[in-house]
């Protein structure tokens, strides 16, 4: 009988790990630097990637390196990240290869969109509803599905090589993911806040696990 529940007991918290949660007007919270504190997404995928979009909104006050979207498979560590600079500058990754972008800086709330294609290779950075100079790599790459996806840290290993001065200190939410490109028209309607049924990454109905600091609070945006 103990061991009836003890099985039950690890069933229920594996369960709770990954259940799906209505995020809607919430965020996750990193409130102080540490290499252990993240969050973990568990993603919707079938077949590899040739294009997608990835939203989400970001508040923080750092002047340093840190991470604010990774994406890592076991071959490819760097397979899609988000990583802004500590000059300024923002960075997309597909595969390993990288382009910048030089935005706007902004004290308030930022909102990114970024997008990539397979056949063509162009890659578009969305901040606050305005789009970057186009870039283009990995023309013809697709993207593998047994991934790791991380919140506030860069992955350096398959689910970890974390370092704490890479890490995020501040507030992300509003977090989707779709396995196309959006139009222009749909990106503004979710910097509006908006949204288009995503299908990878559903902040309305998301899976994910927090290890360390990091706390579920209000949005502080609108």
């Amino acid at each position: 009988m103990e061991k009836l529940s003890l099985c039950l007991l690890v069933i229920i918290s594996l369960s709770n790990a990954f259940a799906q949660t209505d995020m809607i007007g919430k965020a996750f919270v990193f409130p102080k630097e540490s290499e252990n504190s993240y969050v973990s997404l568990t993603a919707r995928l079938t077949k590899p990637l040739t294009a997608f979009t990835v939203c989400l909104r970001v508040y923080t006050d750092l002047n340093r390196d840190y991470s604010l979207f990774s994406y890592a498979t076991k071959t490819q560590y760097n397979e899609i990240l988000l990583f802004r600079g500590k000059t300024a500058v923002y960075s997309i990754s597909v595969g390993g290869a990288d382009v910048i972008f030089k935005p706007h800086q902004s004290s308030e709330p930022m909102h990114f969109c970024m997008t990539w294609e397979s056949t063509s290779g162009i890659t578009e950075l969305w901040v606050d509803g305005k789009p970057m100079v186009r870039r283009s790599l990995k023309r013809g790459y697709s993207l593998g599905t047994q991934a790791s996806i991380i919140l506030g840290q860069e992955q350096d290993a398959f689910a970890g090589g974390f370092e704490k001065n890479q890490c995020l200190v501040g507030d992300i939410g509003d977090v989707n993911m779709w396995d196309y490109v959006l139009s222009p028209e749909e990106i503004n309607t979710v910097y509006a806040g908006g949204t288009f049924s995503p299908n990878v990454l559903n902040w309305r109905a998301l899976r994910y696990e927090m290890s360390g600091e990091v706390y579920v609070k209000p949005q502080l945006w609108p």
